[in-house]
Formats: C-alpha cells, sequence, structure tokens
C-alpha cells in the first residue's frame, strides 16, 4: 500500500469535493489517503513520507488562491523530487490554476506527473453531480500510477 498525501484549497466547497472523489478512486486501488488543507499545513517536514502528491485550488481570476500560491513556495523545501504527482481544482469561467500547480510540480519541483495531466472541473458541473464519476476516475488514474 502506498500513501498519498492530497493538500487543497477550497473556498465554495467544490474542490474539496473534487479532493474526498479523486480521494475515493485512489483507495479503491487499496493505497491510504491523508487530507490536509493548504491552510493547515505549518512547515515542509509535514510533507513527508509520501509516495505521492496531489495539490488543488479552484481558479479565481485566472490564478490558483493565493494560499495555494504560498503553499508551493513552502512545498518546495520539501524536496519532492522523483516523486508521483498530480493538480485538480474547479473554475467558472477559466480554469487555468490547476496547469499552473501541474507545471510547477513538474518543472520546478522535478516530481513524476502522472501521465493523465491536470484535472479541472467546471463548477457548474461538480454542482449536478456529474462530476463524481470523473474525479474518481482520475484517483483511479493516479493511484495505478503508483
Amino acid at each position: 500500500m502506498k500513501r498519498v498525501l492530497i493538500v487543497y484549497d477550497s473556498r465554495t466547497g467544490r474542490t474539496e469535493r473534487m479532493a474526498k472523489k479523486i480521494a475515493d478512486g485512489v483507495r479503491s486501488l487499496g493505497h491510504e489517503v491523508v487530507f490536509r488543507r493548504v491552510a493547515d499545513v505549518r512547515n515542509e517536514s509535514e510533507l513527508a513520507g509520501f509516495d505521492a502528491y496531489l495539490f488543488g485550488s479552484p481558479t479565481y481570476f485566472r490564478r490558483t488562491t493565493e494560499a495555494v500560491k504560498t503553499f508551493l513556495f513552502l512545498a518546495q523545501k520539501a524536496d519532492l523530487r522523483g516523486k508521483v504527482g498530480g493538480a485538480f481544482g474547479s473554475y467558472t469561467h477559466i480554469g487555468s490554476g490547476p496547469r499552473m500547480i501541474y507545471d510547477t510540480m513538474e518543472q520546478v519541483f522535478g516530481m513524476e506527473m502522472a501521465d493523465v495531466n491536470p484535472f479541472n472541473l467546471k463548477e457548474q458541473i461538480l454542482d449536478s453531480g456529474k462530476g463524481d464519476q470523473p474525479c474518481l476516475d482520475y484517483g483511479k488514474a493516479i493511484g495505478g500510477h503508483l
């Protein structure tokens, strides 16, 4: 069994909902999942001991939240090079936040990004309930990469 850390920020609960459904997909393959909100991660040592990392943020004004930006600077100190990574988030108009996270994890941190690319769902899809299955599928794809 591998250990997966999901760290996310959520203002409306939609990205948190995504995180929980993604976790269900990862768990369905027998892996352990730990959740943390970005505000609860105080130092880089709290990121140690995991085999894979998924970072999530809603997109506001074409960017991640400020809390996620701050978190990424902290995560850079954790030396995640070579670890499996994935990024996800929700959006209303333009969903570029997860791509920014993904690119940071790959290019700056040197992580081995899962070949499923950043995952992004429009908020209306999440609200309709049609977003649950894609989230589960993303979690299974990440879990299968371990």
